[in-house]
């Protein structure tokens, strides 16, 4: 089926997606375009990915996509890239803070510039984003969509400073959605099994991580995207949640 036969419940809403040129990201940015969203890619340094990104989503549709360059550890960058998403596309309707920077940070190697590097694009860019974006998505009664993780309640060994990041963005996520209601819904999803990290992991490791979940196999990007679109298009009533979406690996 083409992407004109398909339903077009997001048609004239626009998506910022931060980090949405690449892994999780893009695949977010395909689905919802496929629902009829104009897409608005931002990345840091991933050029490329988001110009090739951004033309085939152009090829299906054109005038949809556009792609944006920011620092989101520059605060000052924050509203720059809100406005010009908004005088680029006439408005925003959907924010998703997917951007996150993931490493170990073990005790005793912890250091000010990795604190905050993590606090930064895990907490303090998706608080200072929901802030400037908040005036634009009241207009549009939209939706803030936090990329959390399950070890945001269940910490990774090794990882103390992204897995406090990510369970300060939960609690981010419910304090907007007290804050930014009736106009604004604002949820997240914690994502399981289904992306490994760029810089690997031991294959003996990846089986014990899957054989822990209740469904015992790992899941897809797409699964994310599915949730988001959900979300996006099928929730109207839900908000301030954290939707799991990990095969029984929180339980």
């Amino acid at each position: 089926m083409s992407e004109a036969a398909t339903p077009q419940p997001l048609a004239n809403r626009c998506v910022l997606i931060t980090g949405g040129a690449r892994r999780i990201g893009a695949v977010i940015a395909r689905r919802l375009h496929a629902a009829g969203a104009a897409i608005a890619v931002h990345y840091r340094s991933s050029a490329v990915e988001a110009d090739a990104l951004v033309a085939a989503l152009e090829q299906a549709r054109a005038g949809s996509a556009a792609a944006f360059a920011a620092d989101l550890n520059d605060l000052d960058a924050l509203p720059r890239l809100v406005t010009d998403v908004c005088a680029r596309f006439g408005g925003l309707d959907v924010l998703v803070n997917n951007a996150s920077s993931f490493y170990p940070t073990p005790i005793g190697t912890i250091t000010a510039a990795q604190f905050d590097d993590l606090i930064g694009t895990n907490l303090r860019a998706p608080l200072f984003l929901a802030q400037a974006a908040a005036p634009f998505l009241r207009t549009t009664r939209g939706l803030i969509l936090n990329m959390a993780d399950i070890h945001g309640q269940r910490p990774l060994r090794a990882h103390p400073t992204y897995s406090a990041a990510k369970a300060g963005m939960i609690m981010l996520t419910k304090a907007l959605a007290r804050e930014l209601g009736p106009e604004i819904r604002v949820n997240a999803i914690a994502p399981g099994p289904v992306l490994w990290p760029e810089q690997g992991l031991d294959p003996a490791l990846q089986q014990e991580i899957i054989g822990k979940t209740a469904l015992k196999r790992g899941g897809s990007p797409d699964d994310i995207a599915r949730a988001a679109y959900f979300f996006a298009a099928e929730a109207p009533y839900v908000t301030g949640q954290v939707l799991a979406v990990d095969g029984g690996r929180s339980l």
